[in-house]
């Protein structure tokens, strides 16, 4: 599931992913021309060329002309996390690695604390090296990179493995999320605005609304662009939520309205990406 650390040593976070997902996506369909790569990782053409270059010269993937190929000879079954789930098309990247910074600077040193999956608390993850902290998440890619990279004690809840989402969801009712308790819960939302915070898949309610009930506060991780857009399905109200984490861009009378219900509001600055 993680390239070398050898190779992945001095790389920033952002441009490691990537290219593990370009090494999946090679794996699975053997080749991949350099659009095909810009398209499903949502990154300039250059950017892949530059990638594809270095990956190549570390004898991780062939460069061929017009785009890559997999070093090995048949196609590999799907990795645990999708492109979906890591890429998940995300705009703006720079800034939700901001506000994952943020969030992770609420956590103090031996804290327990629930981090719900998805591609925005996923990038906690590289903040989070430099302390121990209980966690229980329901992303096992998450899992993976806080045991490889910390000494945090990570507890994953019972269920099956859902790809796409890179999150495991149990049909139980009762499981091993019942016992744990946290300081805090954080999660991304699809939307969030005076309607409440907003989810895309009932599947995920069900595990999410279980998350909620072990954590005293919970704090939302939402890019300006998620503020005043709307879902399928709402989670919860606005007095369930206790922090926004959101960016400068954000609508300000929507922030205010925020701040009417109860809701402490904390804003990074939005960086271009």
């Amino acid at each position: 599931m993680s390239i070398s650390k050898e190779y992945t040593k001095g790389l920033p976070m952002l441009e490691k992913h990537r290219q593990q997902l370009i090494k999946d996506i090679l794996d699975q369909q053997q080749f991949a021309s350099v659009r095909d790569l810009t398209e499903k990782l949502n990154a300039s053409e250059a950017t892949i060329r530059r990638d594809i270059t270095k990956m190549s010269k570390r004898g991780e993937i062939n460069k061929i002309r017009g785009g890559a190929e997999s070093i090995n000879v048949e196609p590999k079954k799907k990795h645990l996390s999708s492109s979906a789930f890591i890429v998940d098309k995300a705009k703006r990247v720079n800034t939700k690695r901001r506000i994952a910074e943020r969030a992770v600077q609420l956590c103090e040193e031996g804290d327990s604390i629930i981090i719900n999956g998805g591609s925005s608390t996923f990038m906690m993850g590289e903040f989070l090296s430099n302390l121990y902290l209980n966690i229980l998440t329901n992303s096992f890619v998450l899992a993976n990179y806080i045991t490889e990279n910390s000494d945090s004690q990570v507890s994953l809840p019972g269920g099956e493995i859902y790809r796409e989402q890179g999150i495991i969801l149990s049909s139980y009712e009762h499981d091993s999320t019942e016992n744990y308790h946290a300081s805090m819960m954080f999660m991304g939302t699809p939307g969030i605005g005076k309607f409440g915070v907003m989810e895309s898949d009932p599947l995920l309610i069900r595990s999410e609304q279980k998350l909620k009930k072990q954590a005293e506060k919970l704090v939302i991780l939402a890019d300006s662009s998620k503020l005043g857009k709307r879902s399928n399905f709402i989670l919860c109200p606005l007095n369930e939520v206790d922090i926004v984490i959101t960016d400068s861009k954000a609508d300000p009378e929507l922030i205010e309205y925020f701040k009417t219900t109860g809701v402490e509001v904390i804003i990074v600055e939005a960086v271009d990406d």
